[in-house]
């Protein structure tokens, strides 16, 4: 009698049944996490296109700055550091020298880099370990059922194909949920992981430009 894959759950033991449950939890919770990550780099990338276009534009940087700080806008990626970059070099470019005006803006400008490389990578680390561990918790759930295939064995008559595979089978869906929930994470986590450091490379390009823009800038104004 052919048995459908609810029926082999079903059937399965209370550790096969458990490892398949994490292993769904594991898969739910990835799918969530890649959309949410999907959503978030293609805004960041599409918002650093819109805002380098707009910061070469001859709109200036005052108006750039003003727009960055709207009530109904939150600025992230570049414009993110423009803003923190910006602020710093307004508040001291008239009181210190333009050597200390420079070195708080580009330390500024650092930190707010390492924060929006921080958010590209935000649970990363999480589909990396979905991605590493499924397999194994599959492989893990396989070998307790075919186990306990073979025991059940022990104590009969007769030993057929017939009277193990129905528990083989059980055992094997552990190990292909284990893959479901593994490969989507892992083609996922490398594709993210490429985005976010080519991202990242953007914005510290950025970041040298801005710091160049404003030293040009400070030196006008000083000289």
């Amino acid at each position: 009698m052919e048995l459908s894959v609810i029926e082999l759950f079903l059937n399965a033991s209370l550790v096969v049944k458990a490892v398949i449950l994490i292993l769904i939890l594991a898969s739910i919770s990835s799918w969530m996490l890649i959309f949410e990550r999907w959503l978030y780099i293609n805004r960041v990338t599409q918002e650093f296109h819109d805002f380098e276009e707009q910061f070469w534009s001859d709109s200036g940087l005052e108006s750039l700055l003003i727009a960055s700080q709207e009530d109904d806008h939150k600025s992230i990626g570049a414009e993110y550091i423009f803003q923190v970059g910006y602020l710093d070099y307004k508040r001291l470019s008239k009181e210190v020298d333009a050597d200390t005006v420079m070195m708080s803006v580009q330390r500024n400008m650092r930190a707010a880099l390492s924060r929006e490389q921080s958010l590209l990578e935000k649970n990363l680390p999480y589909l990396a370990t979905i991605a590493s561990v499924s397999p194994y918790i599959g492989l893990f759930g396989t070998v307790w059922g075919i186990m306990n295939s073979f025991r059940g064995l022990a104590g009969a008559t007769q030993a057929t194909l017939s009277a193990v595979a129905p528990g083989i089978s059980e055992a094997l869906i552990a190990t292909a949920i284990g893959l479901f929930a593994a490969i989507p994470a892992l083609i996922a986590y490398n594709k993210f992981i490429s985005e976010s450091d080519g991202l990242s490379a953007n914005f510290d390009g950025f970041k040298e430009e801005f710091s160049a823009v404003l030293e040009r800038d400070l030196k006008s104004n000083q000289s």
